[in-house]
């Protein structure tokens, strides 16, 4: 308890060093327009968070980041697996990771803006950017696993859906557990941008493009804290599940065991 009072107060300590970054800055350029001050900032952020469209707009881009998360899990999982099982199967999808990866996150979203509807493109670039971050962690997650095991269940009938969600996914929960938390961040990242583009209507990155058209910095800057409290709350939420025994397991004796143990063929 200690300590995690110590990292929250950490956090907020890292929070108004960022805004005496801020401030500094405005003092060097002579820009407050652009540099606003913790209380111009402070200010919007209060403001924001007591308009109701401001939270209907948080509401559209979380459901957007919701539905990527969620695809991208699944795709991620799927092929991560396969993957996993299968070495040539790592080596076909190997380049394709590599160019999402690689590819600036804009460019991405132009291409996707290009192919289909604009309704469409912020779901849809996000959960392109996040598979490689799903697929890649289950990926390592059955490359780590007590080749043993492994083994006596294929013996017993070899890889099945059975297998997979009772066997795999459980063992693999770890690796998930840390890219949601990376892959949540860097969705509501690409959500926000394609929105930004797309002119989405009551979303946040219509509302920061509005902010900035009529060069109101300070509440850029106070959806900015928006979108960090927003990418806190969503990356508690594998910490939630977990503490509450959803796929809960441990390694006694050399061999993992909790949901494995009551597996049967």
């Amino acid at each position: 308890m200690i300590r995690k009072k110590k990292l929250v107060t950490a956090f907020c300590l890292g929070i108004v060093f960022a805004g005496a970054i801020l401030h500094t800055g405005g003092l060097i350029k002579g820009n407050k327009v652009v540099f606003p001050g913790l209380p111009e900032i402070g200010e919007a952020f209060l403001r924001l968070i007591c308009d109701s469209s401001t939270w209907q707009k948080i509401g559209v881009t979380l459901l957007h980041v919701a539905e990527a998360l969620a695809i991208s899990a699944v795709l991620g999982i799927i092929i991560g697996l396969a993957e996993g099982i299968s070495e040539w199967i790592y080596s076909f999808f190997r380049p394709l990771m590599i160019l999402i990866r690689s590819i600036p996150m804009i460019v991405l979203v132009i291409v996707i803006m290009s192919l289909i509807s604009y309704r469409a493109v912020p779901v849809t670039a996000a959960s392109v950017a996040l598979l490689p971050l799903f697929s890649e962690a289950v990926y390592e997650g059955c490359r780590s696993l007590d080749q043993e095991l492994i083994d006596v269940y294929r013996m017993n009938g070899g890889l099945s859906m059975k297998v997979a969600i009772h066997v795999y996914i459980p063992l693999v929960s770890g690796y998930l557990k840390q890219s949601f938390i990376n892959a949540a961040g860097m969705g509501l990242k690409v959500a926000v941008s394609a929105e930004y583009l797309v002119q989405i209507r009551d979303s946040l990155g219509k509302a920061i493009y509005n902010s900035g058209y009529f060069s109101e910095y300070a509440e850029i800057y106070a959806y900015a804290l928006i979108m960090i409290l927003l990418v806190l709350t969503i990356t508690s939420i594998p910490e939630l599940i977990l503490k509450h025994g959803a796929f809960r397991w441990k390694k006694q004796g050399g061999i993992w065991t909790d949901h494995t143990k009551n597996y049967r063929k």
